[in-house]
């Protein structure tokens, strides 16, 4: 039974949930997860006309917040869930993929809510997810691939405050805007920080609560503070290098 009410979820959503409801779904539980997504297809079908583009479904979770809502563009399947923030103003906009989820109480933030120069922006591929309580700092422009996995509590900056003149306070003196880009099929685990100027390998692992500083090379593994490779996908475990 379960199966056959994924099946009526798939066909009305047009989302595959072929591989989500199993034997292990009873069919009361797979009742109440149509009811949360008639409830944010609700919710989106307003938010998606005033966006500036959108290609499919758009899921919006209770209590979201999305301001200026004509820079974002959407992909199909997008999923914004409960309590995320994501303010779109930015010279380059909020670009999402297909099937492009942001995690609850999550932030994306490329302008001061309160005036100032614009931010630039942020894109994200197919298939990518900002895991619950992230911070995305995308004053600076921020590409994110596609098939990129990010746990909770992920944090991203994309600028720098200039602090080199002692003689002013630190917060007259602006900021300096960068990049960060993290290329298709990493895994950005808890906890973690990646600084300004940062590019990330394609398939590479940012391991819980690491600070990373410098480019990340593809297929690595990386970890601590400052983050250093702990060892490469493409060769044995026991080959080890430094970052």
């Amino acid at each position: 039974m379960a199966t056959r009410l994924g099946s009526v979820i798939s066909n009305i959503t047009k989302m595959d949930f072929s591989d989500r409801f199993g034997p292990g779904w009873d069919r009361a539980s797979v009742f109440w997860v149509l009811v949360r997504m008639v409830c944010c297809w609700c919710r989106g079908y307003w938010l998606r006309w005033q966006m500036k583009s959108f290609r499919g479904m758009v899921l919006i979770g209770k209590g979201v917040t999305v301001r200026q809502a004509g820079y974002l563009s959407a992909g199909r399947n997008f999923v914004a869930q409960d309590h995320c923030e994501i303010n779109c103003l930015s010279t380059k906009g909020i670009v999402f993929g297909d099937k492009v989820t942001v995690g609850s109480y999550a932030i994306i933030r490329p302008t001061n809510l309160y005036g100032g120069e614009p931010g630039l922006g942020l894109k994200v591929g197919d298939n990518s997810s900002i895991g619950p309580y992230a911070y995305i700092g995308c004053s600076g422009y921020i590409e994110i691939g596609n098939n990129v996995m990010m746990s909770p509590r992920v944090s991203i900056y994309s600028e720098n405050h200039v602090f080199e003149d002692v003689s002013k306070p630190m917060i007259t003196q602006g900021v300096r805007r960068s990049f960060v880009k993290i290329e298709d099929d990493c895994w950005i685990a808890s906890n973690a920080v990646i600084l300004a100027g940062v590019t990330i390998g394609k398939g590479s692992v940012v391991a819980a609560g690491s600070i990373v500083t410098k480019d990340v090379p593809s297929y690595s593994v990386v970890g601590g503070n400052p983050a250093k490779i702990i060892k490469t996908r493409k060769e044995p475990l026991t080959n080890k290098r430094k970052l």
